[in-house]
């Protein structure tokens, strides 16, 4: 398949040499920016006050009780935990209570904590972008999810390590996707490749060619939001995947999947229909900060287990970091740095 060459009015963007130079502002250590901790226990407040505040409530009896324990499922349900989660939780919980002869709600609570993060420690897995160049990512989700917003986040996260990117505008659907993605390709100081109508897996095909002909690291591929019900999209987006793999019979080396936390137990259905598609192989999970639902990646890591490489807090550009299953579950239950663990690890 021939290389594209794209118009130079929505090609490639470049730097304007005669721009102003950015001078940087000295940052005021009088008053310090929160840590990626505190962000994220703040990020996830309205899920702390869901689970972490109630469960305090239940288990102030000190014991694991029938009472206890139907409180404790009505409430993880009621959480977006999903009910196998839920099970396994609940048997966790009556199993080390037995062991060992837990007795005070502190202890419960730490258990259950402990618990959590048991299930949650297999979908920490950090991406690894170093095997291949250009290493190629495909990012796909529903309308709405923070597609876009991520891959802008991403870019700024990669090149903090050190490493060139290259952004793919491949949703080619929605009018105002490629705007979008040049801002974000601007203020990062990031080539974007984007033409103004077309075949999305055309405008990636160019895009993994000039990467590689500029000797790239990475190549983030935006490609237009559907919902899992429609089919004929849902056929398209795989075509995405096959004319990827033409350009490089190993890509895509990562196929993301962006969801909305606020979606709750769909999710999972998001998951599963994406996956048959495009073969996911990590997830970010996003808007973690506008909803109680976070109990929802307990739920992902029982049924639909997936990497989450990534969740997002807030609208900073800088409120997109690597998932830290301890980090997660300490934030919701309003736990102390247990181990001085480095704040911002994964950065």
């Amino acid at each position: 398949m021939p290389v594209r060459h794209l118009h130079p009015m929505f090609g490639f963007l470049k730097k304007s040499a005669d721009a102003a130079p950015i001078v940087p502002i000295a940052p005021d250590m009088s008053n310090p920016a929160p840590s990626w901790r505190e962000r994220l226990k703040t990020g996830l407040a309205r899920t702390r006050a869901q689970l972490g505040g109630k469960f305090k409530s239940i288990f102030s009896r000190g014991k694991v009780d029938a009472e206890l324990l139907e409180e404790l499922e009505a409430l993880l349900l009621t959480s977006d935990v999903g009910l196998e989660a839920t099970r396994y939780l609940i048997e966790e919980l009556q199993a080390r209570a037995r062991r060992e002869k837990i007795e005070t709600p502190e202890s419960l609570q730490r258990a259950l904590a402990d618990a959590l993060h048991e299930l949650l420690q297999p979908l920490e897995q950090p991406l690894d972008v170093s095997a291949r160049q250009p290493f190629i990512i495909m990012i796909a989700g529903v309308n709405g999810a923070g597609k876009t917003t991520s891959i802008g986040k991403l870019a700024k996260h990669f090149q903090a390590q050190g490493r060139s990117v290259l952004l793919a505008a491949g949703d080619t659907f929605r009018a105002a996707a490629r705007e979008q993605l040049q801002v974000w390709g601007e203020r990062n100081g990031v080539t974007v490749i984007a033409q103004e109508s077309g075949d999305p897996a055309a405008v990636i095909f160019d895009a993994i060619s000039a990467a590689r002909a500029r000797g790239i690291d990475i190549v983030l591929a935006d490609t237009a939001g559907r919902l899992p019900t429609q089919a004929h999209l849902m056929e398209e987006i795989a075509k995405v995947r096959r004319v990827i793999r033409k350009a490089d019979p190993s890509a895509p080396h990562e196929t993301l999947l962006v969801l909305d936390a606020n979606f709750g137990q769909n999710a999972l259905a998001q998951v599963k229909t994406f996956d048959k598609a495009i073969e996911v192989t990590g997830l970010i999970v996003t808007k973690l900060d506008g909803t109680a639902k976070g109990g929802v990646l307990a739920a992902i890591a029982r049924q639909c287990p997936k990497p989450i490489r990534y969740i997002g807090v807030g609208e900073g550009i800088d409120d997109l970091r690597p998932f830290t299953a301890r980090d997660f579950v300490d934030a919701i239950f309003g736990s102390e740095d247990r181990d001085q663990r480095t704040d911002d690890r994964g950065q």
